[in-house]
């Protein structure tokens, strides 16, 4: 997750749903200290150095679309959230991000780039 000029608290994975009533948190993690602008990673499957796992993340299904977001504790920031399926994870190899890209006429697409360019680009225009 790139955090760009303001502050993260926590992260959350649910399944991508256009119905707001069929949102399911799946798994959700605390920073231990809030992260300021910049790149962090950790894994999903398991706690890592820096962050709580508040609930633990079971196998993810299939063929269910998922998103990951990241917030604050009081509601006032949050990262903008990047769709992925099982099949794209583990379709990333190390050194890589997946993340969602605005284009210049508004449009959002998730793609894969090494992490040298996500560290470059995530931030512009914000």
């Amino acid at each position: 997750m790139m955090v760009c000029g303001h502050q993260i608290d926590g992260a959350t994975l649910y399944v991508d749903s256009d119905d707001v009533d069929k949102t399911v948190t799946v798994g959700s993690w605390t920073a231990d200290r809030p992260l300021k602008a910049g790149l962090t990673t950790w894994t999903l499957d398991s706690p890592a150095a820096g962050w709580t796992t508040t609930r633990s993340l079971p196998r993810l299904a299939t063929k269910t679309t998922y998103a990951l977001y990241g917030w604050t504790k009081d509601n006032s920031w949050s990262s903008r959230s990047v769709s992925f399926t099982p099949s794209d994870r583990d379709g990333l190899s190390p050194g890589e991000v997946r993340y969602d890209k605005i284009s210049d006429d508004g449009d959002a697409s998730e793609v894969t780039v090494p992490v040298a360019e996500f560290r470059a680009r995530a931030c512009q225009g914000r």
